[in-house]
């Protein structure tokens, strides 16, 4: 990509947003970021203010402040703010992540610019976030009693809508676009839990250590759990190179991974991380077994099939460590702050709830797809 592909002077840049849609001013203005990303010497360039840095901060600045700041009726524009700021968000965040690639990739992995621009969408989500529970109600709970009582339910929770529909109603072109979006997280395994493992051995450590090595199939790469997922897309003829998906995941599934890479990478917020960690282990047998029902009702094959298996087996037990060997423990010594293992628990289960409802929602647009007789988006959604 060029770096400097907006060819119009800075004193134009506005007059061309102006004429353009939210969506397609986003699109541009992420384009330009991905290119600033592998700008030799980004900060020094930033600091000269040329045209792609104007467009991008000002498309950043309009984002803000559509999908946290002004109310508007405007649904459509408000999606895209989010879907724009989870995209440059996961942008920066996956850098975290080694990938097997060109090393220049990383060059700008320290830049002051990339941390400024975490920062300021961070702050105004995570405030958005903060907003949708009671914090004040969460402190007034027996921590004790309220993860016992939360972990009891979603272990068999009522079947939420999104839940019958994979496992009694969705065709093969609604499954394939849930192993699409799915993929995005399933082919790297990006649940950030080895970034939280350095420091003291202890009980707990160790605990989270052996969660760790069945996650990545105790050092085995037949054993590990993205293995098993590539062999669900090879079945259907899908891409499996990570990230092969990435323009089709809605921003409610890239603001889980984001709130992930946040949570795992400041030390302050453990406690929530382990309350996320503890409503995904326990949560997943149950969402998991209608992709599985699902996979068997379309005629797909026991090892297309092996991932939901895997994890279905070895979560139910994950939820058992996570409440009584981590969380417990962690909520007895730190009394004070154990409330905040309830605070990660129920923003999880919020902001996985709203994740699952739009991957039905694309689900189901790609059947509408189909059923019209239209290409599959898939084919090309690189």
């Amino acid at each position: 990509m060029q770096n400097e592909h907006v060819a119009y002077p800075a004193r134009a840049a506005a007059t061309h947003a102006a004429t353009q849609a939210p969506e397609e001013r986003y699109d541009e203005a992420e384009e330009i970021f991905a290119g600033l990303m592998k700008v030799a010497r980004l900060d020094e360039h930033v600091c000269s203010r040329p045209r792609s840095v104007i467009f991008f901060e000002r498309a950043l600045e309009e984002a803000l402040l559509t999908a946290y700041g002004v109310e508007t009726n405007d649904d459509a524009h408000v999606a895209a703010a989010h879907l724009f700021l989870q995209r440059v968000l996961y942008r920066i965040n996956r850098l975290k992540f080694f990938w097997y690639d060109d090393l220049s990739n990383y060059d700008n992995e320290r830049s002051s610019y990339l941390r400024s621009v975490r920062n300021r969408i961070e702050e105004q989500w995570q405030e958005w976030e903060s907003a949708q529970l009671n914090r004040e109600a969460l402190r007034r709970e027996d921590v004790r009693e309220g993860l016992l009582r939360r972990a009891a339910l979603d272990v068999l929770p009522i079947p939420s809508d999104g839940g019958l529909y994979f496992r009694d109603e969705a065709t093969e072109a609604g499954y394939r676009r849930l192993l699409a979006i799915v993929s995005l997280d399933g082919l790297v395994e990006a649940s950030q839990l080895s970034r939280t493992l350095g420091g003291v051995s202890n009980e707990v450590h160790a605990v989270m250590t052996r969660l760790l090595v069945e996650e990545y199939g105790g050092g085995r790469l037949n054993r590990k759990h993205s293995t098993f997922f590539t062999a669900m897309l090879t079945e259907l003829g899908m891409r499996t190179e990570p990230e092969g998906y990435f323009r089709l995941v809605p921003w409610e599934v890239l603001a889980t991974i984001n709130h992930s890479f946040l949570l795992s990478e400041r030390k302050r917020f453990y406690l929530r991380y382990v309350g996320g960690l503890l409503y995904t282990e326990t949560s997943v047998p149950a969402a998991f077994d209608n992709y599985r029902a699902a996979a068997q009702r379309l005629g797909m094959s026991e090892a297309a099939r092996g991932y939901w298996d895997l994890h279905i087996k070895e979560d139910e037990r994950h939820g058992r460590w996570m409440l009584h060997d981590v969380a417990l423990p962690l909520a007895a010594k730190y009394s004070n702050e154990a409330w905040e293992i309830m605070l990660g628990y129920d923003q999880q289960k919020l902001m996985s709830a709203r994740a699952g409802a739009s991957v039905e929602r694309s689900a189901r647009e790609a059947e509408r797809a189909a059923a019209a007789n239209q290409m599959p988006v898939e084919e090309n959604a690189a």
